[in-house]
């Protein structure tokens, strides 16, 4: 694995913090020349909308209390475990999130 791969498994994973669009760019453009930035790449993806999913559901729960305690336990679970995929794709490790839904396989 070449330096530059670890850089972009780990941007894939950390641009996640502003939405879906960065891992996706690095993805599409990168896929193909790495088999590691193409298994990170869609790790990054399908956690981002697995959990705009669970943003979206936690945000209208809210209007049923639930809401008010589950929107700040999935926001922390996202913001913890994006922290703990950057950590080991730096390391070269391929990470599996948890809860993701496999959209793109």
């Amino acid at each position: 694995m070449k330096p530059d791969d670890k850089t972009m498994g780990l941007l894939c994973h950390l641009l996640g913090i502003f939405g879906f669009l960065g891992p996706l760019i690095i993805w599409l453009v990168k896929k193909d020349e790495s088999r590691y930035v193409d298994i990170q790449g869609k790790e990054a993806l399908n956690f981002q909308l697995s959990y705009l999913i669970y943003f979206v559901v936690a945000y209208l729960s809210v209007f049923a209390v639930v809401g008010c305690v589950l929107f700040p336990i999935v926001w922390v679970l996202w913001l913890v475990v994006l922290i703990i995929a950057t950590i080991r794709a730096n390391n070269g490790i391929i990470y599996r999130y948890p809860l993701a839904i496999r959209f793109i396989k």
